[in-house]
């Protein structure tokens, strides 16, 4: 049974930790939207969830190069609308995450006080 806890809070926060990587990642794409040469960069958070769990106390994922659609003129290829777009789900799924383990925890305090 413990272990049964276990691994669903460590699910929940291993997510939420990935998450707040993601919005990182993101939040640093859109404030060089600006800057020459500068190259988006984002991961695949499923496979990322995937590895973290199979590896506890692994590193975080190393963001890669996005393919751009259409780079600007100085070889910046931040699309401001898909970043935009992509920090706002993310931001939308990190807070349904919370709340999930924020319910676990208390369903499990619940479940102590009796």
């Amino acid at each position: 049974m413990m272990n049964r806890i276990e691994d669903a809070l460590r699910t929940q926060a291993t997510a939420l930790a990935l998450r707040a990587h993601r919005q990182s990642v993101l939040a640093s794409n859109i404030a060089n939207a600006d800057t020459p040469g500068y190259r988006a960069v984002d991961f695949d958070f499923a496979r990322a969830l995937r590895e973290a769990l199979a590896r506890p106390g692994a590193p975080a994922p190393r963001p890669v190069p996005q393919p751009a659609a259409q780079p600007s003129a100085d070889g910046n290829t931040v699309d401001m609308d898909a970043e935009r777009a992509k920090f706002a789900d993310n931001a939308v799924r990190y807070e349904a995450a919370l709340r999930a383990l924020n319910g676990q925890i208390r369903t499990l305090l619940d479940a102590i006080r009796g």
